[in-house]
């Protein structure tokens, strides 16, 4: 048995260097080195590559995702949809294996990964998931959400922030069933670690509050095995492994840095073969090896039957709490949600945006059980806590308040592995300036296609008095030019209603809500067409000499601009734009409707940077927005100073129809 093994283990080390070779490019050392460790976690897993959506498997996320060939000769030889064409079309054009793991790509492939530390930031998330569907679920004899999530990871994921930041996290919620194995192979692309990295990382996640264990080399697949027996057992902890390698093992270039991130050289494989006799062509894996993995595949669909049984049972017993499992699992929203009677404020009332989504969450998380979130230590700044739901602890999975800390990128990531766990649909704020600490968590939210919802407040000079550190200017244009994503700047209750409403539906794409801090009227007109991204709020008799376009808090200075130039004789539309990624997608025939050629003058309001407006307004058109940072001062004081007023508007206007 163990010869056979150690066969399987060498082919998935040839297809890695063969592909990686043939492909011009790729990262060889980890794929070599880390494969005994792969391979024996992979066959002790509880997975079923006939079925790799089960609901019931365990989870593996690649973090190190430069090493992407390792995953890709993993799902080859244990039988997931990877063809020996695929291992051949590395890196290639339209190829399923991409360069590094794509989620979607392959059914198996859990994560998106490649940005280090973020792999293993999305597993801690999955773990938090998991703790809570079970909590949620499971009843005495039927635990039916009862997985291990693992992370595979190297020295650059230990030395990123976001993976420091996770893994404080996970320590302080005790997630026993997270079990991270750390290839310590000493290298990365500059060379020897120790340039830049010479702490003690077993000792720093001690500290934590994991259990750390150590197996001397990579080789030894029995100490592996019997590490992750350990890890295994202990539940009140998450677990590091730290598994001592060489980095590309047993190949010329062994302990090189070169091997890290560059083909092995022909010469140099086939010396690697030669001196493991390894006598097949390339792209080879012996039939023998193809017949044990089958062997092992009959194991995994029989636990997987066995899992299957018990939930038909469960079903039997509990046949609400399986419906209502199946719901999430599918992740559509309960019938009867309408905007139209969630949201409607007593007239005359002022309120903030960021308030009017604290009544909006209240509501939806009465409605939704699986909608679950939290703040980076702002809840209540963002009002995003939710009074009437527990904290979710080490103490109580079951709460729904998640207290991420101040880790803005972490609560990002954890959040997307929340979202690929399936089944809970998880919010999470900051202000909206600290998008800057969590942008790459929000582009792979867009790249992996995930509904997680950001609630990010503060969102102007409005912030007032805290002045510019905290007053976000350039933030807008940055996430909006993130492809695949959707950001939302209501102006008042009815609109934050309706953004809630567009974002929820929408559970292929993170939204980004930007939410004010500073109290806003209610304005006549706007309603649920802002489900659309923009719509006509105020218009003018006849054919509009300028349109003004307007989001968030600007909008009640657009409406005042307006009134002033249709008393000077100037017909004028109001648009409120709360999202243009939404209005883009609307029909042609809508969008020229909304803002019909020819128009002597268009202008755009936005207290923030505004580089987006410019596709609407045209080269004949101005903006009216920030073009510096702001300062201390209370918010109207520096509305004022930066010149976004109703007069403003109003003589851009003017400029802008006198061209």
């Amino acid at each position: 048995m163990q010869n056979i093994e150690n066969l399987a283990i060498t082919s998935m080390r040839m297809l890695s260097v063969d592909a990686i070779q043939k492909a011009k490019s790729g990262h060889p050392g980890l794929a070599v080195d880390a494969a005994p460790m792969a391979f024996t976690l992979w066959k002790t897993m509880r997975h079923d590559p006939a079925c790799p959506d089960w609901i019931g498997r365990d989870r593996f996320v690649l973090s190190a995702g430069h090493a992407s060939m390792l995953l890709y000769s993993l799902m080859h030889i244990f039988g997931y949809p990877v063809s020996m064409d695929d291992i051949k079309d590395f890196r290639q054009l339209g190829a399923k294996t991409a360069g590094h793991p794509e989620f979607g790509a392959i059914p198996g492939i859990e994560a998106t990964t490649g940005p280090l530390g973020q792999g293993f930031a999305m597993a801690v998330g999955m773990a938090m998931a998991e703790r809570y569907m079970a909590a949620h679920f499971n009843r005495e004899g039927y635990n039916v959400i009862d997985n291990r999530t693992y992370t595979l990871m190297g020295d650059g994921c230990v030395m990123e922030g976001v993976a420091s930041e996770a893994a404080s996290l996970a320590g302080t919620l005790g997630l026993g069933r997270l079990i991270a194995i750390y290839d310590r192979n000493r290298i990365t692309i500059e060379g020897s670690t120790d340039l830049a990295f010479t702490e003690d990382v077993g000792k720093r996640f001690e500290a934590y509050g994991w259990q750390v264990l150590e197996v001397a080399s990579g080789e030894d697949t029995g100490a592996v095995a019997r590490a992750l027996d350990e890890a295994r057992a202990e539940e009140t902890k998450p677990s590091l492994i730290i598994v001592h390698t060489n980095i590309a093992e047993g190949t010329p270039k062994q302990g090189s840095a070169s091997s890290h991130g560059s083909p092995l050289g022909e010469d140099n494989i086939a010396a690697y073969k030669a001196s493991l006799n390894w006598e097949y062509p390339a792209f080879t894996v012996p039939d023998e090896v193809y017949a044990h993995m089958a062997e092992l595949r009959r194991g995994f669909a029989a636990a997987h039957a066995e899992y299957d049984s018990m939930v038909e049972r469960y079903k039997a017993e509990y046949p609400e709490l399986y419906s209502e499992l199946q719901a999430w699992i599918s992740g559509d929203l309960p019938e009867g949600l309408s905007v139209k009677d969630m949201l409607e404020p007593e007239e005359g009332a002022k309120l903030a945006t960021r308030k009017c989504s604290e009544m909006m969450l209240t509501k939806l998380t009465e409605r939704i059980p699986n909608l679950i979130g939290g703040s980076a230590d702002l809840g209540p700044s963002n009002l995003t806590y939710m009074k009437a739901f527990e904290d979710y602890s080490k103490d109580n999975y079951s709460g729904r308040n998640f207290h991420f800390g101040i880790r803005e990128f972490a609560m990002a990531a954890v959040c997307n592995g929340m979202a690929l766990y399936g089944g809970v649909r998880p919010y999470c704020a900051t202000f909206l300036v600290f998008a800057d600490y969590l942008k790459p968590a929000v582009r792979l939210s867009a790249l992996m296609g995930l509904g997680v919802l950001y609630v990010m407040t503060h969102d102007s000079i409005g912030v007032g008095e805290d002045g510019p550190t905290h007053q976000p200017i350039e933030q807008l244009d940055m996430l909006r030019a993130t492809p695949n994503t959707y950001v939302y700047r209501p102006a008042d209750a009815r609109e934050t209603a309706a953004c809630y409403a567009a974002a929820l539906n929408k559970k292929d794409a993170p939204a980004v809500l930007a939410l004010s801090r500073q109290n806003l009227p209610q304005i006549a007109g706007t309603c649920e067409k802002a489900m659309r991204g923009g719509y006509v709020l105020r218009d003018c008799a006849g054919v509009p000499e300028a349109i003004i376009i307007a989001s968030g808090s600007e909008l009640e200075l657009a409406v005042q601009a307006a009134e002033t130039l249709g008393e000077e004789g100037v017909a004028v539309r109001v648009v409120s734009m709360p999202c243009t990624e939404l209005f883009d997608e609307q029909p042609a025939f809508y969008r020229d409707l909304v803002l019909p050629k020819p128009c002597r003058a268009r202008v755009a309001c936005e207290a923030l940077g505004g580089m987006v407006w410019n596709k609407y307004v045209g080269l004949d058109g101005s903006i009216v927005s920030m073009r510096s940072f702001g300062a201390s001062a209370p918010a109207g004081r520096l509305f004022e100073k930066f010149n976004i007023t109703a007069s403003a508007i109003v003589e851009a206007v003017k400029k802008t129809i006198k061209k």
